[in-house]
């Protein structure tokens, strides 16, 4: 089901002459609980944005266009298979206007102060919701971003805030969604993820133990090939993200496959790897995730997804 163009336009002119119907639109949609029966989630990450990522590749604003972002959130979302979305204020009010997030979850994305490529990118301000506005804008959860490495002070306010907000939404019995991530500073200064599965260990430790309660903190991490090592680091529900969508995307699917036999690995929330496949289709990406993901479920035991 795409975006209809006549419809992306009404969105936009409800911008300037009915701004309050995309709050109502948050605020009336029908819920659901964070986890079903099986207690596995997919949900599209669509909060690059709001930390300027919009390059993909060798496309230096390959997502910048609003039109194709709502256009193939919506028909993922449409899926039954997929669970929720997160997202930025802007986003989920666009999301929810156009009716896309009935029975489904909406996580706000809270600090994207770090933004690509700045000289601060690891001191992760809080720049989009604070948890009072989770909890009144109707919304099942926030996620938190914390990126710890060693030599950047930065990072200290970051693990601080963190600790705060999982601490607020705890409280408020809402998911705190928390991906910790280990980071380096290469020659020039510039922040790079880094890939060894000892240092991820680490930070999935470090994520645990944030905030006075833990009882809603759920972990978003990179998939490894050795998820049993890091998955055994915690007893907290753990989604595995997906990244950029470079070359070829079956060794992700097989990542993502063998850590779902790890008992505490619950599912996927991914935004370009969904969104941006290779081949141009989500629907098809967001299928091949629900065969992973839920390999028993009715639908893909008949082999349609």
């Amino acid at each position: 089901m795409s975006l209809d163009p006549v419809r992306y336009r009404e969105l936009i002119d409800a911008r300037v002459f009915s701004p309050d119907t995309f709050a109502k639109a948050l605020l009336s949609r029908s819920r659901r609980p964070i986890a079903g029966a099986d207690g596995r989630l997919i949900i599209i990450a669509a909060d690059h944005t709001a930390r300027g990522k919009i390059s993909l590749g060798s496309k230096p604003v390959a997502m910048a266009d609003r039109y194709t972002l709502l256009d193939r959130l919506v028909r993922c979302l449409a899926m039954p298979e997929v669970d929720g979305v997160l997202a930025s204020a802007d986003i989920l009010e666009e999301l929810a206007w156009l009716g896309a997030l009935e029975n489904k979850l909406a996580i706000g994305t809270m600090n994207r102060g770090g933004i690509i490529g700045a000289t601060w990118e690891l001191d992760d301000r809080v720049t989009a919701y604070d948890t009072n506005h989770i909890e009144s804008m109707g919304l099942d959860g926030g996620k938190t971003l914390i990126r710890i490495d060693y030599s950047d002070p930065g990072v200290a306010r970051t693990i601080e805030t963190v600790a705060r907000l999982t601490t607020e939404l705890a409280d408020r019995k809402l998911m705190a969604m928390i991906e910790p991530l280990p980071y380096l500073k290469d020659s020039a200064g510039k922040a790079i993820l880094d890939t060894s599965d000892e240092a991820l260990t680490t930070v999935v430790a470090i994520a645990s133990g944030l905030g006075s309660s833990s009882a809603y903190t759920w972990l978003k991490i990179p998939a490894t090939t050795r998820m049993a090592e890091v998955a055994a680091a915690t007893t907290l529900p753990i989604l595995m993200l997906g990244g950029e969508p470079v070359g070829d995307s079956d060794e992700t699917f097989a990542l993502w496959a063998t850590a779902m036999n790890e008992p505490n690995v619950r599912g996927v929330v991914a935004g370009r790897t969904l969104l941006y496949p290779n081949d141009g289709d989500p629907e098809g990406a967001v299928a091949r995730a629900a065969a992973v993901v839920r390999p028993s479920s009715p639908t893909n035991s008949k082999g349609t997804s």
